[in-house]
């Protein structure tokens, strides 16, 4: 059977859906755009804000959203002057799908830590070796262990 594709399969390069996800899964897009949902903030408000990025960073990522609609510049004159940055009403339609994401961050947040700590440590023979759990379930160490007093292994 032929799998027909349609304008709405995800994997498609030209999906509408794909496109949202590229949206949200780029580093700082989804920070940058949560961090603006109060109001419009100069540039290094929004940096000591948000914390642990750059000034090039945060300028490449308020370009990027600016040119995809989701931010606004606005300049004001003075000396020296300010800008501003602030959603549009299409960014604005971006803060319920982050809080989503970020509430599931929330709720499982520790069960997916937990899950990289097992696989770090499944990865890493040192921590398997001290680890008694995974030496049990590890036939090349359990072979290596000597036999318990009083057992007699077979040759």
């Amino acid at each position: 059977m032929w799998y027909v594709t349609t304008p709405t399969d995800p994997f498609l390069a030209d999906c509408r859906a794909r496109l949202a996800f590229d949206l949200l899964s780029h580093t700082w897009n989804a920070v940058v755009v949560w961090s603006l949902r109060e109001g419009p903030l100069r540039p290094v408000d929004l940096r000591r804000r948000i914390g642990g990025i750059s000034s090039k960073v945060l300028t490449e990522t308020l370009r990027r959203l600016q040119t995809n609609g989701l931010v606004t510049r606005q300049a004001h004159p003075g000396s020296p002057p300010r800008v501003e940055y602030g959603l549009t009403p299409l960014g604005r339609t971006l803060l319920a799908p982050i809080d989503a994401v970020g509430a599931w961050g929330f709720a499982y947040g520790d069960e997916v830590l937990e899950a990289q700590d097992v696989a770090a440590r499944a990865s890493d023979p040192a921590a398997r070796a001290s680890d008694p759990a995974a030496r049990a379930s590890d036939p090349e160490a359990r072979a290596s262990e000597p036999a318990p007093e009083g057992v007699r292994m077979r040759s």
